[in-house]
């Protein structure tokens, strides 16, 4: 524990130096100067400061507002040592935030009792600050680990999913991280932006329900197909929406409108504009992207520029303009991306 000590008068500052040092095994500092004494504690956290009240530069009340002003003294225990007993004056200082009081000329015994008592107060100040690190501390790595144990069920579910459906584990990645960057690029928090990043993949989880004949299909699938295939999203829709946790609400609203365009032309619902919730208009721009540059069985890969100049083109009538814009903002990096993913595929059969 370390204590500060400010008055004025040299041989009354020594005197009380040396009392408190018979009792107190703190490491003290003394200053006649009070100006000095505030820059000393711009590098020092004291944890008791005695300021006297009459001096020519900072009165004791000045002194004990700057110190409340300042990071890392708002509970600092301060005590004002005076020889006035005017009520107004001791107001103003307990108003400047002092602590308590200590008479000039002070009697030993109060004066021990009183050190003492705040340095305990002080010491359960620190253990509690302490104490509340700790737990925090705690805090955060257990959300990690759940976190962590969270993103794998969704993962694994997601790729389950893209394996029956013919995908890969890239493309659900992919999007995951194409949607994140939108969202990033629209101003979403982290909070929002991990939610989209760990719901993405779950967007076609639906079609868990749909036929082999169906999913599984190389050619084009037939009206009557096509019908069938859209009840992916009512299925997914439901498969999550009784949920109450914040992810499920997400991908409910990611599933249930990924199809829905911004002119009203989609499906389920025939939504427009804004009427379809944000975290799917995102979604909807990084799935049809990727899947323009994916390969199937029914269509060829288009070259990621190609891709590129289809999503701007279909700002305002497909997609919502200003996830268009984000993803435009964005575009270094999901390029970037995709080369990486490349450059992953090329190490990968060169080493098979």
């Amino acid at each position: 524990m370390s204590l500060l000590l400010i008055d004025d008068s040299k041989s009354s500052l020594l005197a009380l130096e040396t009392a408190v040092r018979r009792f107190a095994g703190c490491a003290i500092e003394s200053f006649t100067n009070p100006l000095e004494a505030l820059e000393r504690t711009t590098h020092v956290e004291f944890d008791l400061v005695l300021v006297d009240y009459m001096m020519p530069e900072l009165n004791g009340v000045a002194v004990i507002r700057r110190l409340r002003s300042q990071r890392g003294y708002e509970t600092v225990p301060i005590v004002m040592i005076t020889s006035q007993t005017e009520r107004a004056v001791r107001l103003e200082a307990l108003e400047a935030g002092a602590t308590d009081f200590l008479a000039k000329p002070f009697d030993p015994l109060e004066l021990e009792a009183r050190i003492l008592n705040l340095l305990a107060l002080r010491s359960a100040q620190l253990a509690l600050v302490d104490r509340a690190r700790s737990l925090d501390q705690a805090f955060r790595r257990a959300t990690e680990r759940a976190d962590i144990r969270e993103q794998e069920i969704v993962w694994c579910l997601a790729q389950a999913m893209a394996s029956r459906d013919g995908n890969t584990g890239d493309h659900i990645e992919r999007v995951a991280n194409i949607a994140e960057l939108i969202a990033e690029g629209l101003g979403m928090d982290r909070i929002q932006r991990r939610n989209i990043y760990l719901a993405a993949p779950l967007h076609d989880i639906g079609k868990i329900g749909i036929p082999d004949a169906i999913l599984q299909k190389p050619g084009k699938l037939e009206p009557d197909e096509i019908e069938k295939m859209r009840e992916h999203v009512p299925i997914g829709v439901s498969i999550l929406r009784n949920s109450s946790a914040e992810l499920s609400r997400v991908a409910t609203a990611i599933i249930g409108g990924h199809h829905e365009k911004w002119d009203g032309t989609g499906y389920p619902q025939g939504l427009a504009g804004e009427e379809i919730p944000i975290e799917a208009r995102i979604v909807a721009v990084a799935d049809v992207f990727d899947a323009l540059c994916s390969e199937r069985p029914y269509k060829r890969a288009w070259p990621i520029d190609e891709a590129f100049r289809e999503i701007i083109a279909c700002s305002g009538t497909h997609f919502d303009p200003a996830c268009v814009a984000a993803f435009r903002r964005k575009w270094p990096e999901i390029r970037l991306l995709f080369d990486q993913f490349e450059m992953e595929e090329d190490r990968l059969r060169s080493s098979g």
